[in-house]
């Protein structure tokens, strides 16, 4: 008999669906069963533990709120344009969601290198960007943005124009229509957008390690860190399992949000 709302799957696809599941979540669990929780408080209030983290927070903060500043107006351009232009822009957007965190390292160096022509300029003011902590919020916000903005014009796009149209009829402006109907509407997608972004900016390893470097206190983030640790120099091993957990921790944080703003996808 058919289960109510279970629909019409073979029931043989549970044995790959359960394989899958245990391949996502398995590691995991052997990851938490490798930390020493006697040690636990130690090893993440360890100073150099708290420095990446301090820094992956500030910078991932930083990075989320460049997002929003720059991500919000692109996702409202690829909304509102026609099927031809917002196809080649949502496809821009998307490419740092696919492509290696390291060859996005590699061209945020040749950008704002010293050999580049907007490196130079940067150069002849005094602003020396590779190696630095704005380094380390530039990598985050490359692959950080496109979360956002993907978000965001998902729900303007479900909205439609028809609220603002009407708002328009009724005489407000284009700001007033902006403030009062398009963001409201939007919010949910925004407030998403949001937090997927600032997860993804902490958790950023490869560009950030190829474009700001590994110093201890100026660039090293919690990932690298982690990264440092399993190499066998700065913090320890059990600490870099620690801030492994408190990654975990904060990405599931993340989801359950997600989660909670929005109650009506399907269970």
């Amino acid at each position: 008999m058919r289960r109510e709302g279970g629909g019409f799957v073979p029931q043989i696809l549970i044995v790959p669906a359960v394989v899958g599941l245990a391949l996502l979540v398995l590691p995991l669990a052997t990851l938490v069963a490798r930390v020493d929780w006697s040690t636990l408080w130690a090893d993440v209030t360890a100073p150099e533990a708290v420095s990446a983290l301090l820094l992956s927070l500030t910078t991932g903060l930083v990075a989320t709120i460049a997002c929003v500043v720059l991500g919000v107006p692109l996702a409202l351009l690829i909304a509102r344009s026609g099927p031809g232009l917002a196809g080649v822009l949502r496809a821009l957007v998307t490419v740092p969601l696919v492509l290696p965190p390291m060859v996005g390292g590699i061209a945020l160096l040749f950008l704002f290198g010293r050999t580049s022509w907007l490196g130079g300029m940067l150069a002849e003011l005094g602003i020396r960007l590779p190696f630095s902590t704005p380094a380390v919020v530039l990598a985050q916000t490359f692959v950080a943005l496109p979360f956002l903005v993907l978000a965001v014009e998902g729900s303007l796009r479900t909205s439609g124009v028809g609220y603002e149209q009407t708002a328009a009829a009724l005489g407000a402006g284009r700001w007033t229509i902006l403030r009062r109907v398009t963001l409201p509407l939007a919010a949910p997608g925004l407030v998403a957008g949001v937090i997927l972004c600032f997860a993804r900016a902490i958790g950023e390893f490869g560009a950030t390690a190829l474009f700001a470097g590994n110093a201890p206190g100026v660039t090293q983030t919690m990932p690298l860190a982690i990264y440092t640790a399993f190499n066998g120099a700065g913090v320890t091993q059990g600490t870099a399992v620690a801030l492994s957990l408190l990654l975990l921790v904060t990405a599931i944080a993340v989801l359950l949000l997600v989660r909670a703003w929005r109650p009506e996808t399907p269970r």
